[in-house]
């Protein structure tokens, strides 16, 4: 199955576009990152198409920081294997050094998809690209506030050789912040019901119904919509998983 069936399968056995991200910062837990991990991905799978584990919150604690990410990425395909995982990574560098992140993002970890860098360029991210029955998330318009330096002047350029260049196996998204839902309609016209990984929702301030509005597919659909903070550390992460789920599809309709 490649990694948009996956999604779409997902997305309509969950009648979501949640992805919960697993941004499990060790001075904020107690216990284990897999534990924590654990807890949150059993309460929240039936309201989800996605889990995002944001590598850095695990590569930072060294060699058991990355044995607490392969555990988790573990359990979600042993137990939940019907959910896209994305790595949220942003790697890239020239191909030949790509080889190793493929390796260790799709073999190792086992993830469906992973963030990248456009920077480079297509040929240096060649090696992700071809991996037809994986994703390639490619950052477009980040939701950072400082975003705009660079991105407002290249964010265009990159969806349209996303869209019309690089997607050639029709696995590749992209990342448009929840912050910036002009940005986002704008990308939207540009690439089609190609798959955007959103996110900003939350603790960030994202507007859900501005998003939608900007965002969603012609199937309404085409929406990863990411949240971290706001339901991994809510008083009751299922929950707000659902309520989340419901905001948003109220604007599907």
């Amino acid at each position: 199955m490649t990694f948009y069936q996956k999604l779409d399968a997902i997305v309509t056995k969950n009648n979501s576009l949640v992805c919960v991200g697993l941004d499990s910062d060790a001075g904020k837990i107690s216990g284990s990152q897999f534990d924590f991990n654990k807890s949150i991905v059993d309460a929240t799978h039936d309201f989800v198409c996605a889990f995002k584990p944001n590598s850095a919150f695990y590569e930072a604690r060294g060699t058991s920081g990355i044995e607490e990410l392969k555990k988790t990425c573990d359990y979600i395909h042993q137990k939940y294997p019907d959910i896209v995982l994305i790595l949220d990574a942003k790697r890239a560098d020239i191909g030949s050094s790509n080889n190793g992140y493929v390796t260790y993002a799709f073999d190792y970890l086992g993830a469906d998809a992973i963030t990248l860098h456009p920077y480079l360029g297509k040929d240096a991210l060649q090696p992700f690209l071809e991996r037809k029955e994986k994703g390639s998330i490619i950052l477009c318009r980040t939701s950072n506030p400082g975003a705009g330096e660079f991105q407002d002047n290249l964010y265009k350029t990159v969806a349209e050789h996303v869209a019309k260049e690089w997607n050639t196996n029709n696995n590749c998204a992209l990342v448009v912040g929840a912050t910036y839902p002009s940005e986002l309609q704008i990308v939207r016209r540009i690439v089609g019901d190609m798959p955007i990984l959103v996110p900003g929702i939350g603790a960030q301030g994202g507007d859900i119904e501005k998003t939608l509005k900007a965002g969603l597919s012609s199937q309404k659909s085409g929406l990863i919509i990411s949240a971290s903070r706001s339901v991994i550390f809510a008083k009751d992460p299922k929950e707000e998983a659902k309520k989340l789920r419901d905001e948003i599809n109220k604007y599907r309709v």
